[in-house]
């Protein structure tokens, strides 16, 4: 996919995107198609995709998630509509399971998960009551950090078992010096249902995520230099071309207004020879002695494929504060945060014909179908009127 660089005959392209991640290739794809631009994406990386982006491990077969794992699911038709020209779906639905104290128990919360828990058949209306009797012990108004917020939800006993420990871990703080705002509520179902998304559409593509990548990218009016910073080519196209930029928004101003705080995650893969681990997809580790926060087994996220007997890959998840050079996952989104991202957004609609998009540009945690809605509503708001009907480009895009 990599390419030469242009000499400087070739023409300019008519749109750099930033980024090859799903914003980023939903923009050039849309533009491509749509309005025969010619564009080009900058990728860093050796690699499409951003953190989407998965291999077929030569030993195994098994179809490894390199940034951890990623589950597709939206209830947006539109989005849905969309990717489906791209690919085809499985029919995997995601299930997810808590590991605390020697004990599995399924997750999210659920009845499944209180009979289990407190060792008893409930009805519905008798855990309802069981676990209203429990948050009672703290009024949610009333409560002034993480710890008190959560039991204020679902009582003490069910967050020290599947909150606490977990979320000391994912972010290397007690969660009595957590923010009460960070949660606005943890859900608990009163039946049995224990799929993890309630999406309508929801599954895994069939040939793998790469698969799907390379072919949005794969337009022949757009071009894809991997391996390519854009900050060292920058000077090149700022100012001469528009731009949709998925970096990082405070990297693009250099942190002017200092640095954004994002967690970021630690992967440690081994191949063991077995045939299965864990025999489900993902495993959450809720004990706060063990320093990882889940366990990722990829061969559950594609049962329907054949693989070699006697092997499986596992990964173990750790979570930490993202430091310079690290890949930024989560944003933290402190209020110093949200002090510094309002500075930014002034600074973004400053710059001539750049628009700021994806999780990364935005400063804010979207799943994959999140993106690509948020990239199809910039090609529709900004970027056709711009390229179709001489619409002045307003830069920004921060807060969008």
């Amino acid at each position: 996919m990599s390419v030469p660089p242009q000499s400087s005959a070739e023409s300019p392209p008519d749109l750099v995107v930033v980024g090859s991640g799903f914003f980023g290739l939903t923009i050039a794809e849309r533009c491509a198609e749509e309005l025969g631009l010619q564009v080009l994406v900058l990728e860093r990386r050796p690699h499409l995709g951003g953190n989407a982006y998965s291999e077929f491990d030569e030993e195994t077969g098994i179809e490894v998630h390199v940034y951890g794992t990623h589950l597709f699911h939206t209830s947006n038709k539109k989005v849905w509509d969309y990717v489906t020209r791209f690919t085809d779906f499985t029919g995997y639905q995601h299930r997810v399971f808590a590991k605390y104290q020697g004990q599995v128990y399924s997750f999210p919360m659920n009845l499944g998960l209180i009979n289990q828990f407190f060792g008893k058949a409930h009805t519905p209306d008798e855990a309802r009551a069981l676990i209203a009797e429990q948050a009672s012990e703290i009024d949610t108004k009333d409560a002034t950090n993480l710890e008190e917020k959560a039991i204020s939800l679902i009582g003490r006993p069910l967050y020290e078992a599947f909150v606490k420990g977990y979320t000391a871990k994912q972010w290397q703080t007690d969660p009595k010096e957590l923010s009460a705002d960070i949660i606005t509520r943890l859900p608990v179902r009163y039946t049995f249902d224990n799929r993890y998304f309630n999406d309508t559409y929801e599954g895994l593509p069939v040939d793998g995520y790469t698969a799907w990548l390379e072919r949005m990218a794969s337009h022949p009016n757009i071009e894809v230099r991997l391996d390519t910073d854009f900050f060292d080519v920058a000077d090149d196209y700022k100012g001469q071309v528009p731009i949709v930029y998925t970096g990082p928004v405070d990297e693009y101003f250099g942190n002017a207004e200092g640095r954004l705080s994002w967690r970021t995650i630690d992967l440690e893969r081994e191949t063991l020879d077995v045939d299965d681990y864990q025999g489900t997809g993902v495993v959450n580790a809720n004990d706060e002695d063990l320093p990882f926060t889940r366990t990722l087994e990829f061969k559950h996220l594609h049962p329907e494929r054949t693989y070699l007997p006697g092997k499986t890959i596992v990964v173990h998840e750790y979570s930490r504060f993202a430091e310079e050079g690290d890949e930024p996952y989560y944003p933290v989104n402190t209020a110093d945060d949200r002090a510094k991202l309002l500075k930014y957004r002034e600074l973004a609609k400053q710059e001539p014909m750049v628009l700021f998009g994806g999780r990364l540009g935005t400063y804010k945690y979207l799943d994959m179908h999140m993106a690509i809605g948020s990239a199809l509503s910039m090609f529709e708001n900004k970027l056709r009127p711009h390229f179709a009907e001489g619409a002045p480009l307003t830069s920004g895009g921060v807060d969008e």
